[in-house]
């Protein structure tokens, strides 16, 4: 197997996460509520009793950068924000992290979600508010996208692609 450096790693990243926006946004989007028309806008992102994303080591450092982009105090909050979600929620490395739900610290009320354009994570990307089940984009399109990331993060760093809760990843 090839290896490819990160940075080359998170390009192909953004382009692999801009074309699952477009394919969700365009077959299967258009059937969902709109975000913006929601009575609980954030509701989904904030839900502790939903909410259990994981994303891989590429993927956290995406968002790492996505947070560097702000201000240093800024940057500061997020962080302070990420670590109170991690010890709130219990959220730790070991058993079965699927188990655990937590609000997502990315979120802001107000804003929406902080690294919405290169670092959001995959579910999160795939996730609407379909009326009908019928309507939601199936299972398998989300598993091929983490398949392709986890071939990506192997290729990036050597080893096998560990799937953490968001906090954890992206925590100091």
């Amino acid at each position: 197997m090839k290896l490819i450096s990160e940075k080359h790693a998170l390009d192909k990243l953004h382009r692999l996460k801009t074309d699952f926006t477009g394919r969700v946004s365009t077959e299967y989007e258009y059937k969902a509520k709109s975000c913006s028309t929601c009575e609980t806008q954030g509701g989904c992102c904030l839900d502790a009793h939903f909410v259990n994303v994981h994303i891989t080591r590429l993927e956290a450092a995406t968002i790492r950068n996505e947070i560097g982009k702000f201000s240093i105090e800024k940057q500061a909050e997020i962080f302070d924000r990420i670590e109170e979600t991690i010890e709130k929620y219990d959220l730790t490395a070991g058993g079965d992290t699927f188990a655990a739900t937590y609000a997502c610290p990315l979120f802001e009320k107000g804003t929406g979600c902080l690294v919405h354009e290169k670092g959001k994570p995959l579910p999160c990307i795939q996730h609407a508010c379909y009326e009908n089940k019928e309507d939601l984009p199936p299972h398998e399109l989300l598993a091929e996208q983490e398949g392709l990331v986890e071939r990506l993060n192997r290729r990036t760093y050597a080893e096998p692609p560990k799937w953490l809760p968001v906090p954890l990843f992206i925590r100091r």
